[in-house]
């Protein structure tokens, strides 16, 4: 609910989620804690330049796995779940910053990677590595710097269970 919603409708959801209990009150804290929430939006938002648009990495993982599945034997391709595994890294990567911190097609590129090398998946090699083919501008630093942002993201998730 945005902040900027009227009353009536945050006391709705409340009733909603708290069934039993009391209307929410719109008394003077209620308006404090809605200006303070608004503020703090505002200076998020001011601290972000107002570019809140992001270009999510699910299409460029969809059409790499499209690509290199083409390029393993379908067999060595339906015995490990290399697809499923990218699937899952990318969602992982939104449990932290790197959605703001790395490009979309780098983000892909390295789940797709990580994945790869988790089941020991070996692409033909060319010319160049497969992930230069997919994405000329991708290094394999910046590869490794996603992976290692996820691999801290684990770790962190490690510390707090």
């Amino acid at each position: 609910v945005s902040p900027l919603s009227p009353p009536q409708s945050r006391s709705s959801l409340l009733r909603y989620f708290n069934k039993g209990s009391a209307p929410l009150e719109c008394d003077k804290e209620f308006w404090e804690l809605r200006d303070s929430v608004v503020q703090c939006e505002l200076l998020i938002l001011r601290q972000l330049g107002f570019h809140v648009s992001i270009e999510h990495p699910h299409k460029y993982l969809l059409h790499f796995l499209l690509s290199v599945k083409s390029l393993v034997n379908r067999h060595a391709w339906s015995r490990t779940p290399v697809a499923e595994t990218s699937w899952a890294l990318l969602r992982d990567c939104y449990h932290g910053n790197m959605s703001i911190r790395h490009t979309p097609q780098h983000i892909a590129i390295a789940t797709l990677y990580l994945a790869l090398n988790s089941y020991g998946v070996e692409l033909p090699v060319g010319e160049k590595e497969w992930w230069q083919v997919l994405c000329e501008n991708v290094t394999e630093a910046d590869i490794h710097a996603v992976i290692s942002d996820l691999l801290k993201l684990y770790d962190m998730e490690a510390k707090c269970v």
